[in-house]
Formats: C-alpha cells, structure tokens, sequence
C-alpha cells in the first residue's frame, strides 16, 4: 500500500513539474517564406485578395483530397471570409486589412479534437525586377496542450509550416503564370478598315524581335506627339513594310493615328503617313502578343482558303486595342490583325 501512494505521490511530482515546464516553455512561433512571384504585382495582390481562388492553389487540399470549402456573399477584401470543413481539422479565416498592392492580414481559426486554435497570418507583396516578391507569415502562440505534445511526439510545426507556405507559393506562381498564358485567336473574316492619317517611325528587325521592337517604336512616336502637341485619335499600330520568312527579316512601322496631315522638318525621324480605306480580312487575338505568330498563321489560311488576295503594295498591320498599359495580365489583351484584300468590282448589267 505504502508502495502505491510512493508512486502515485511521485507520478503527480512528475505530473506538476512536467506542467510548470511546458507553462513556462515559450511557445511563440513567427514563421515566414518569400518567392518572387513571376507576374505583375496588381494580378499577384488581386489573386491572393479574392478567397475563391485559394482553393485552386492553396496547398491543403493536396493533403486532404476530402476538403470542402464554404464562401460567403463576400470573399475579396477587408471583411472578407471563407471556411473549411476537413478529415481531420476544420477551420475559417478572415481578412481584418488590406493595404491594396502592399499587405493582407488575416485571422484563422483551428478547430481541432484538441479545441480551437487562433493565429494571425500576413501577406507582403513588392514590385520586383522579376515580377512581384511574396512574403506569406503566420505568428501565435502554442498552448500548454500543443507544446506538450509536439516536445513527447517530436513534431516540428515549423518545419511542416514551412514547407506548406513554401509549396502554396510554388502553386501560386503557377496558377498565375497559367492565367496569364490564356488566348483565343477568333478570324472575324471579311470588313472594312477606314483608314486615315498616323505618325509613324520605321526600322528593320528578325521576325522574332518584332514585339520588342514595338516597344522602342510606338514610345518614341507618342513622345513627338506629346511634345508637338498632335492630336492623338486612335490606337497604336504595326505596319508591315516587309516581310521575308525565308531571311527572318521585317521593316515594319510604329505608328498612331492622328487626326490630319502633319508638316514635319526633313530631318526628322517620326514622320506622318496615310492609309487609305481597305476592305480587310480582320482576326481579334485576346492575349499575349507571343501568340502573334499563330494568329497571322490562321488570317493567312483564310485568305488561302477563301481565294483572298492581298492588295498589292499594301501592308498588313496590327492594331493593339488593349495592352499593358491598359491591364497587366496578358491574357485580356486585344490586338487585332489585318490584311487588305482585293474586292472584285460588280460587272455592270444592262437594264
């Protein structure tokens, strides 16, 4: 009997100080992980804010193919909140502050067999040379239940931690690359171009370089306009002077619609032309511009496969409705393509 109460005596010391130690243990933890994120900081922020996207690249579902996810009215902004049910843990979040483009901070909540667990999580975003640096963190504080059982079983929940936000970035980065690599090419067939004036510079390049040759070109062309004070009345343009497959080689014009004939000095590098009205077979792409090559791919079968000709000495051009400038993300924009084409006149008829 004496035997008994000595063990049940220092079973209960043993139980005191393993309490008192795991209560004095710290069980703070503030844990982070960055990538650069290739994409534009406004698509990135916007991906991160909206609730109904995580379920996509979140990495918890790769853990638990059984997750369900509930969204409210609200899923996007300060307010903002979505929930959970899982396996084994259940849970929600809430957005408390957005900083648009800068910071997120967020509330979660842990309903585990063990009880609920509260913790504040963080996003940072910053515009990069590669794209947009993410920083996504969580900070709280363990209980005595949790430090317990993490010190006797060994578990190291930071090091799971870690691991989930890093994968979670690594699938962020490529929800967004694949969002923004999203295209149509739609033939629009047989319409009308009405022409006009447009001030225009001109340079030679390879075929593959078109794209960042317009980025020199149509700047310089707004900079003369600005600066002479013409009026701007369209939507920036590439002619296609020339263009030779079998050399890789284009002369192509950056150019901007105006409204009249403008006198420039003979000496000067941007200059006005005009382009009369063309009947034109039209293709619309929506997305990114690396997509121009199948695009003119598909308006030339047309021509072929309808018995089009182009007008001689005419060149095809592009038309970009919307860009960069308008939207970061590539896949809205708008460039649409043209070739004028020869409509045969109607033979006279006797009445």
């Amino acid at each position: 009997m004496k035997i008994l109460k000595y063990l049940f005596f220092l079973l209960l010391i043993l139980f005191i100080a393993g309490a008192i130690y795991f209560a004095t243990k710290d069980g703070t933890y503030d844990i982070e992980e960055s990538k650069v994120i290739e994409a534009p900081l406004s698509l990135v922020f916007d991906k991160v804010n909206d609730y109904k996207t995580w379920e996509e690249w979140g990495p918890w579902k790769q853990e638990d193919p059984t997750m369900v996810f509930n969204y409210p009215e609200k899923t996007s902004g300060e307010g903002a909140s979505y929930s959970w049910n899982g396996k084994e843990v259940d849970g929600s979040m809430r957005t408390t502050q957005v900083i648009p483009n800068q910071r997120i901070e967020q509330d979660i909540t842990f309903i585990t067999p063990a009880g609920e667990r509260q913790a504040k999580v963080f996003w940072q975003f910053e515009a990069v040379d590669e794209g947009t640096k993410v920083t996504w963190g969580i900070r709280g504080e363990h209980t005595i239940t949790d430090k317990a059982y993490f010190t006797l079983t060994g578990y190291d929940f930071e090091g799971d931690m870690r691991k989930m936000y890093q994968l979670g970035l690594d699938n962020l980065n490529q929800a967004l690359i694949d969002d923004m690599k999203v295209y149509s090419i739609k033939v629009d067939g047989l319409t009308q171009y009405s022409g006009g004036f447009y001030m225009y510079t001109t340079t030679s390049t390879t075929l593959e370089n078109v794209n960042e040759k317009v980025k020199e070109l149509l700047p310089q062309v707004r900079r003369f306009m600005e600066g002479n004070n013409i009026t701007i009345s369209g939507k920036p343009l590439t002619l296609y002077n020339a263009k030779d497959t079998s050399t890789n080689s284009a002369i192509i014009s950056g150019g901007i619609p105006t409204t009249s004939r403008i006198v420039v000095p003979e000496d000067s590098a941007i200059l006005c032309g005009f382009m009369p009205s063309y009947s034109v077979i039209k293709t619309t792409l929506t997305g990114d511009l690396t997509n121009l090559k199948e695009a003119w791919k598909k308006t030339e079968e047309y021509l072929s496969q309808n018995s089009y000709n182009q007008v001689e000495g005419s060149a095809i051009f592009e038309v970009y409705v919307k860009g960069a400038e308008d939207d970061p993300n590539p896949a809205t924009w708008i460039t649409e393509l043209y070739i004028p084409v020869q409509i045969a006149e109607p033979e006279n008829q006797l009445l």
